[in-house]
């Protein structure tokens, strides 16, 4: 009998959460890791070192991959579009603009920074639908696509306006947190991402038979009792949301979202439900691996996780726009 996919994925998850446990600057032996963990061992650098830095930087990636495969996985769906992701919508820009104008405000407080780009991901949503809805096409997942593709070059200009009028410094922390990092990671930001993740994750689960209808098309789903306009509506704000979230504590991870959805719908049969939990253990296993990546191929200096995660997407996207044509 063949197992389940995702049996294969979630071991996979942890033996790469458990190697970030143990590698970096400073290598922590198996034992001294399950010590620090369950709270024994008379090690106390081992202990700070697992429980107080890496083990919240890890849970956090985990939980920003889970949520950016859900997000896109959900967007491809509900787009119909294999080269829809979270950051092409807008979502990005807006959370981009956010945090930066509070950089440039003289805000420092990470959790500030945070609050900054959820709202600016927000608005960047609402000015999504409403540009859609202006143009006459709010059912249509065409132009919602390409209202995005505007909002997200609008958001770019705009952010290139302040960091043109502001200091080096500004534009420097600016820039490193649009390169995305969990390096800051605190329990307060996993806690914030995994109460989103559920919350949301719950309602489009429970709603996921939606999306195996609308992947009928609209005039089957109307058929089926299916408004396909107000669901794709419903699913497009929740998965900008969730991208959202996870722009908000750590700044763009961009490409997660375009591949692992593809790799999911390859191992769950394109059924959306299998396809999201697929999606939620590959984005964490992938963005896990790839922040291991980051702080030890230079360490002690680290590269930007969305840097990292760039080499791997932008080679499959163009693969996969090449399949798409």
């Amino acid at each position: 009998m063949r197992r389940p996919p995702w049996v294969a994925l979630a071991l996979v998850l942890v033996a790469v959460m458990a190697a970030s446990l143990m590698l970096g600057a400073t290598h922590v032996a198996p034992g001294a890791v399950w010590d620090a963990l369950v709270g024994q061992g008379s090690d106390d650098v081992a202990r700070t070192i697992v429980r107080s830095i890496r083990l919240p930087r890890v849970v956090l990636a985990m939980l920003v991959g889970a949520a950016l495969g859900v997000s896109g996985s959900v967007l491809q769906g509900t787009l119909r579009n294999g080269l829809a992701e979270p950051y092409l919508l807008g979502v990005s820009g807006g959370a981009a603009v956010g945090a930066v104008l509070a950089v440039a405000g003289g805000v420092s407080a990470p959790s500030l920074i945070a609050l900054a780009a959820f709202g600016g991901a927000l608005l960047a949503v609402a000015g999504v639908l409403t540009l859609a809805r202006a143009a006459g096409g709010a059912s249509d997942t065409r132009v919602l696509l390409m209202a995005g593709v505007v909002m997200g070059a609008f958001a770019n200009a705009a952010i290139m306006v302040v960091m043109a009028a502001g200091s080096p410094d500004v534009a420097r922390n600016a820039l490193w947190w649009m390169m995305g990092s969990v390096a800051a990671a605190g329990w307060r930001d996993v806690v914030l991402l995994a109460i989103s993740l559920g919350a949301v994750g719950a309602a489009l689960l429970h709603r996921a038979r939606w999306l195996d209808v609308l992947a009928l098309g609209e005039d089957a789903a109307e058929s089926l009792g299916v408004d396909a306009g107000r669901a794709g509506w419903r699913f497009f704000v929740l998965a900008s949301l969730l991208a959202a979230t996870t722009v908000a504590v750590a700044g763009l991870v961009g490409f997660v979202g375009l591949m692992v959805p593809h790799l999911a719908r390859s191992l769950s049969a394109a059924r959306a439900r299998p396809t999201m939990i697929v999606s939620a253990l590959a984005g964490g296993a992938l963005v896990v691996a790839a922040d291991l990546v980051a702080r030890t191929v230079r360490a002690p200096a680290e590269l930007p996780l969305g840097a990292v995660t760039a080499l791997l997407g932008v080679p499959f996207f163009l693969w996969r726009l090449r399949v798409e044509r």
